[in-house]
């Protein structure tokens, strides 16, 4: 499986040279040398590096296309984007042969800023081997959560029968655009270069969260609980969320859930609701957010061209506040959608490096499935008297009681608290192999059509991975892609 992607990588840098000497970083340390590295000397310099906008703007939505919580409208989808209408329909192809893929561009990019951080930062001419260390660490964390969200797009679910020999993706170790030679690496590759890097980071990282934009001991623990949780290894997944919750406790800066009791009521911060939607706070200001990391998600914005399937809003009481987030017609007027499905009107930037309501379900999950039905049903209300009336946010007991059912609750729970945000699809990948449920899913979009009828498409399993661009086999001749 060795093959040369030195074309698309060596391009991918070059353009994160270019991003970086445009960023609001001080502009005149920033040169380019022949191997195509950016010169920074000072701990300052590298601190900047880590302050540049690119690693908080990431662009990579797709995953919002992919969900089986979504169904489609025909008047507004048929006129849509092809790659669009290619995710929602998990087409094998989803560019044409000449376009980049917008899932590696950003993620590519900032593994590029890791890297030189990582290599070079050690040697600063100025501060203390703590802080440099520090540094470090965030480099080698935020390396960690990108090369997962990598996998996630490009590899097969983590399966630990299989994983050895799984195709992944290439593990990028330099910041230099002139390496020629990468070598796709195995799921298991990836995963354990991404759990080293995480375990390596965590005891030098800060212990208080002071900012939501840089990565703390406790967002880093938390990555870390969510990769041992897409492992399916569970009683990691849950030391390590227990971990996090805990070093919370010390955050300088507020890291806390929403409480959308107080939040709609007169004079709440996510009033008044306008043609946009609710009110919302903006990424470095929500306080949910331990690790700040979003894209711009037009579908919960100005686009109807995707809405959410009538089982979906069912999972939601009437007392759910969640649901003031959602609208019966298009943006921005328009007729009633079909068969009573809703569209989502906010929050228009999606939140998806680490949050804290993605903290408690995980801790949940981990909880009910290794047995402790009782802590899983707490912190799911720990969630949910933040999100609706208290008297509303019990968990029935006939569920809580039940591993099999509160598990199922749980997942339901992620649907109600992340639809239209792209986390269902990682989660689907996840379940498809570590599930723990008597269960067989078959997934299926549906597309309204504009005469009444509709039309459904079916996820096969090879579509649980995203396919690698044409542009990158056509430039590396050799390179195997997904089936």
């Amino acid at each position: 499986m060795k093959s040369s992607v030195n074309i698309f990588f060596r391009t991918v840098c070059c353009s994160m040279i270019l991003c970086l000497i445009t960023v609001s970083c001080k502009k005149d340390f920033l040169e380019i040398i022949p191997k195509g590295k950016l010169i920074a000397t000072t701990v300052s310099d590298y601190h900047l590096l880590l302050s540049n906008l690119d690693l908080i703007n990431q662009s990579t939505d797709a995953q919002v296309l992919m969900g089986d919580e979504m169904a489609a409208v025909g008047t507004y989808f048929l006129g849509g984007a092809a790659r669009t209408q290619r995710l929602f329909r998990w087409d094998d192809v989803v560019y044409e042969p000449d376009q980049d893929a917008i899932e590696m561009n950003v993620p590519m990019r900032n593994i590029y800023v890791f890297n030189k951080i990582i290599l070079e930062a050690p040697n600063a001419t100025d501060g203390t081997d703590l802080q440099k260390k520090s540094i470090v660490a965030e480099a080698r964390a935020g390396r960690a959560w990108s090369n997962f969200l990598l996998i996630n797009y490009y590899g097969k679910p983590y399966n630990p029968a299989t994983a050895a020999t799984d195709p992944g993706y290439p593990i990028v170790t330099e910041a230099d655009v002139t390496q020629t030679q990468f070598t796709r690496a195995s799921v298991k590759e990836m995963y354990d270069f991404i759990l080293a890097d995480l375990i390596a980071a965590i005891p030098d990282l800060p212990a208080q969260t002071t900012h939501r934009t840089r990565m703390s001991r406790a967002s880093a623990e938390a990555i870390l609980g969510k990769v041992y949780l897409f492992m399916g290894r569970y009683a990691d997944a849950l030391k390590e969320l227990n971990a996090s919750i805990a070093d919370l406790a010390t955050a300088t800066t507020p890291v806390r859930l929403y409480d959308y009791n107080v939040n709609f009521a007169t004079g709440g911060i996510f009033l008044p609701i306008g043609a946009f939607g609710p009110a919302y706070p903006t990424t470095v200001n929500n306080e949910e957010n331990l690790y700040a990391k979003q894209f711009s998600n037009t579908w919960n914005f100005v686009s109807s061209e995707l809405v959410l399937t009538p089982a979906t809003i069912a999972l939601y009481g009437s007392s759910d506040l969640r649901r003031r987030f959602m609208s019966a017609t298009p943006y921005p007027s328009g007729s009633a959608f079909p068969a009573g499905t809703l569209r989502k009107t906010g929050p228009n930037a999606t939140q998806f490096g680490m949050v804290l309501p993605d903290v408690y379900l995980m801790r949940a999950e981990c909880k009910a499935q290794t047995g402790d039905l009782a802590g899983a049903k707490a912190d799911l209300e720990i969630l949910r008297t933040k999100r609706m009336p208290a008297a509303d946010a019990v968990v029935p007991a006939s569920i809580a009681n039940d591993q099999q059912a509160l598990i199922r609750y749980v997942l339901d729970e992620r649907i109600r608290e992340f639809s239209g945000q792209g986390y269902r699809w990682f989660d689907m990948r996840r379940l498809s192999v570590n599930s723990n449920l008597n269960t067989t899913v078959r997934y299926e979009h549906i597309l309204y059509n504009a005469d009444g009828t509709i039309t459904r498409f079916t996820l096969k399993p090879e579509r649980l991975v995203l396919r690698l661009p044409q542009k990158v086999i056509d430039q590396n001749p050799g390179m195997t892609n997904n089936p």
